[in-house]
């Protein structure tokens, strides 16, 4: 199988491995596991650009591969395109009548329900000009279906996983250790709770510092990795609050000091609310925390679903009902800890593996090219 893929947003070549995103990630280790593979052949057409101006960037890549996509995929004698997102898709519509193969996209959630009027109205025809589509959850396809595209083109698979660098996961003692020295904290008879992500609102972490953190019975801190628009005001917040001695905002973080507090947290929070225009498609954060036998307390909602089995690697909790997140996390914290610990890293690896889900990628392609070859005969 010859793949032609494409994607807008890889951070330059260059950049610290700490500046690149989620979906950045996940677009890189598929690029990285796909090359390895003996079954398939792929060559990449990929923008290497940091995110301030990446708006205009990626226009101007987009118009370049307007009009050149027909000719290198015809040069390449490409199977298929698979692009990276709905941003990339967009070309399956402005290059379908002059390229006769599939074109396949990933879409991650915000790429879909981005609360912009004229991308909305464009969305529908992009579904229309593709063949196939893999959403990385449950969720994230149901928005598509509720976009206009239709139900058999669209599968939902997870978004691969690529733990070979959280191998050695730092020892428990010692990476709480370390960040009592970085950060001048005591985490002396103290259980850590741990949220890492963009401080946007769909994050809920005004919700959780407000409405759930004082109903937590156990003795905790709270610390927050990662920056955002909404980072000023959860500072205010924080401020404001009578409990901010438990609280450590802490901002942007390098990946040795992410290692060292996934090691070190006792429970990873994903306190997400719903938000018109956003949402969460899958949760890699959360995975990344399983790997380091830390078990999840998050929201049952969106992406989130298809991540957490319930007493496997963590708890989903109904959306915005304060009172039984304190409650789970003072359970966890006091009753299952031990059992979930133990079962959360071997939960990532059977199930997120990217060689697993490479599999599944590969043979929902397969599909799409039957399928396509045998409805142009």
């Amino acid at each position: 199988m010859r793949i032609l893929y494409v994607a807008h947003n890889h951070p330059p070549k260059n950049a610290p491995l700490e500046s690149v995103g989620g979906m950045q990630r996940v677009s890189m280790q598929l690029v990285s596991e796909l090359k390895k593979r003996a079954d398939v052949d792929v060559k990449n057409i990929i923008q290497h650009a940091p995110w301030k101006g990446i708006e205009l960037r990626t226009a101007l890549f987009l118009g370049h591969l307007t009009r050149k996509l027909p000719g290198i995929a015809a040069d390449y004698n490409a199977d298929i395109i698979l692009f990276s997102s709905m941003a990339t898709a967009s070309l399956a519509k402005l290059t379908r009548n002059r390229i006769d193969i599939p074109m396949v996209t990933i879409n991650h959630g915000h790429d879909v329900k981005l609360s912009f009027p004229p991308y909305q109205r464009f969305v529908p025809h992009v579904f229309e000009a593709l063949d196939g589509v893999i959403s990385v959850s449950s969720a994230t396809r149901q928005e598509c279906i509720n976009r206009g595209m239709d139900p058999e083109k669209g599968i939902a698979l997870p978004n691969g996983f690529d733990y070979q660098h959280l191998q050695e996961t730092p020892d428990k003692r010692i990476s709480r250790s370390h960040l009592e020295e970085v950060f001048g904290i005591d985490l002396s008879n103290k259980k850590l709770l741990l949220t890492v992500g963009r401080q946007v609102k769909r994050k809920g972490h005004e919700w959780f510092l407000k409405e759930v953190l004082p109903k937590i019975n156990s003795d905790i801190l709270y610390l927050a990795i990662g920056d955002g628009p909404e980072h000023e005001k959860l500072l205010e917040v924080w401020q404001n609050h009578a409990q901010k001695d438990q609280i450590l905002l802490i901002g942007k973080q390098p990946d040795e000091i992410l290692q060292q507090a996934y090691a070190a947290a006792d429970v990873f929070i994903m306190p997400n609310i719903p938000v018109a225009g956003d949402m969460e498609g899958f949760g890699i954060v959360l995975l990344e925390a399983n790997l380091a036998s830390t078990p999840a307390v998050a929201s049952d909602l969106e992406g989130i679903k298809d991540v957490i089995t319930n007493g496997e690697n963590g708890h989903k909790i109904p959306v915005k009902d304060s009172d039984t997140f304190a409650q789970k996390i003072d359970q966890v914290l006091n009753e299952d800890y031990e059992v979930l610990s133990a079962n959360t890293r071997k939960f990532v690896e059977q199930n997120f593996g990217w060689d697993k889900v490479a599999d599944q990628y590969i043979s929902y392609l397969g599909e799409v090219i039957k399928k396509y070859k045998n409805s142009t005969r």
